[in-house]
């Protein structure tokens, strides 16, 4: 099994559509991969195009446990004195993904867009992400302990 780093960059949405009346949205994205979630900043009065350019890092095992390789990206409209609104959410299936990494040491997803979609399933925009899986190289020494009490018999 490899663990590595999925790094997600997330750039920005187009077309998500206003939800404050008064006001342009201050739009922010909630990011989950395998009970790990990650917040963007929100970026205020940007409306329904917000630019963010972040890089979020996730852990992630491949082959891992369970077949839920989707980093899911909730769009939500930070309000003052209500609670956040929901925009919609978008979901990258990242399985090829870490594959590629495996295998060949790395895998890059340059910056694609993924189709936003509304609770009921109708579409609300874009959002540009970029993805980049880099396993870690781990290496096994037969159960010998390094730089522990355990490096040699002949101290017994």
């Amino acid at each position: 099994m490899a663990v590595g780093l999925l790094e997600v960059n997330l750039v920005s949405a187009k077309g998500l559509g206003d939800t404050d009346l008064f006001t342009r949205m201050d739009p922010y994205v909630v990011m989950q991969y395998k009970g790990q979630e990650k917040k963007s900043s929100v970026a205020r009065e940007q409306g329904s195009n917000p630019e963010w350019n972040e890089k979020f890092t996730f852990r992630a095992e491949y082959p891992g446990s369970g077949e839920q390789y989707n980093i899911t990206l909730k769009i939500m409209d930070k309000d003052t004195f209500t609670s956040d609104d929901y925009i919609g959410q978008a979901t990258i299936y990242v399985k090829d993904l870490l594959a590629q990494g495996v295998q060949n040491g790395t895998a890059e997803l340059h910056p694609l867009k993924y189709s936003v979609v509304r609770a009921d399933n109708t579409y609300r925009g874009e959002i540009k992400v970029g993805l980049t899986f880099t396993p870690r190289v781990e290496q096994d020494y037969g159960g010998q302990t390094f730089g522990g009490w355990k490096h040699s018999a002949a101290h017994q």
